[in-house]
């Protein structure tokens, strides 16, 4: 995924949600409803989300120095750990709070039909974010199904932003649903059932994006296509007889560390050994294009039959 893919959705995003945030919350100064209300809060988090976002992407765009040597590329990731975070305090804890006070104590709507109407506003703007989040992601997703895609991505912005304006879609229909049962039936307690379904909604999204962004903050491998490219390349590179160890790391959503032990002749002289390494090195630049920290050794790849039976590919590096 391109950081500028990921930006656009981002802003595209921030942008909506600001404006559903203050339309949202002048209807529920208008009508009272807690489903607005909940809905706001979730607007107002969602817009925290997105500046949270965009900080991380511009720490992660600082050079290396010499206590960072790899870079600030996990400030991507921290971002979107943190966004689950708030997710979940701030939007899916309040508005279930908020639910079950307005069941316990229900309260009658005041012109419910500003509300809806603010309602279906608030969702073609929403529609319009997610929309962009869309077309951004397919540029990047192939063939994979969309849930392949929110699981392999190493960048965390376009699934935070695809799972928060999808919970955002949903959460908009619960509270028109809220509210217009609560006129139509003439009670308010479906107006706190909808925003209890809408704190809900956010605490199960919540979950799912810090579990993904746990992931990358901890360390993630390269996606298996792209380590599969990696060791055929390294394989097929001219001197080396195979690859004895592979371990990739993403240091960042747009760069990776590959480091391998490759097979060599055991009589290759030390000038041979450095122009197969060196070769290794530039045909994977050229087949893999994601930014990469190379670090390969060379070793004298054994015959399984020869050290006792385990495979050289087995013991660790």
């Amino acid at each position: 995924m391109s950081t500028e893919g990921g930006t656009k959705a981002v802003l595209a995003a921030l942008a909506a949600n600001l404006g559903i945030a203050v339309t949202k919350f002048v209807a529920f100064l208008l009508t009272q409803s807690s489903s607005m209300l909940a809905e706001s809060i979730h607007s107002v988090a969602d817009s925290g989300n997105q500046g949270l976002l965009l900080l991380g992407q511009r720490q992660s765009a600082k050079p290396a120095d010499e206590e960072h040597p790899f870079g600030y590329g996990r400030a991507r990731y921290i971002a979107g750990f943190l966004v689950g975070i708030v997710l979940f305090s701030v939007g899916g804890l309040f508005s279930v709070y908020e639910g079950v006070e307005k069941l316990r104590h229900p309260h009658e709507l005041e012109s419910g039909l500003i509300a809806v109407i603010v309602l279906l506003a608030a969702v073609a703007m929403e529609s319009y974010s997610f929309a962009t989040a869309i077309r951004e992601s397919n540029r990047t997703r192939g063939g994979r199904s969309w849930l392949a895609f929110i699981r392999e991505a190493r960048a965390p912005e376009l699934p935070i932003v695809l799972l928060e304006d999808l919970a955002a879609e949903i959460g908009l229909l619960f509270a028109l649903a809220g509210v217009s049962l609560t006129l139509l039936l003439d009670d308010p307690i479906w107006d706190g059932a909808g925003t209890l379904a809408i704190g809900v909604l956010l605490l199960v999204v919540a979950i799912l994006v810090a579990i993904e962004a746990y992931g990358m903050l901890v360390g993630e491998a390269a996606t298996p296509a792209t380590v599969a490219t990696i060791r055929a390349t390294l394989a097929a590179a001219p001197g080396v007889t195979g690859v004895i160890h592979l371990r990739t790391l993403h240091l960042g959503p747009d760069e990776l560390l590959v480091a391998a032990k490759i097979g060599m002749p055991p009589a290759a002289a030390m000038p041979a050994v450095a122009a197969t390494i060196d070769g290794a090195e530039a045909a994977l630049r050229s087949a893999v294009h994601t930014p990469m920290r190379i670090f390969l050794e060379p070793d004298i790849r054994r015959d399984p039959a020869t050290a006792g039976g385990v495979e050289a590919s087995a013991v660790p590096a």
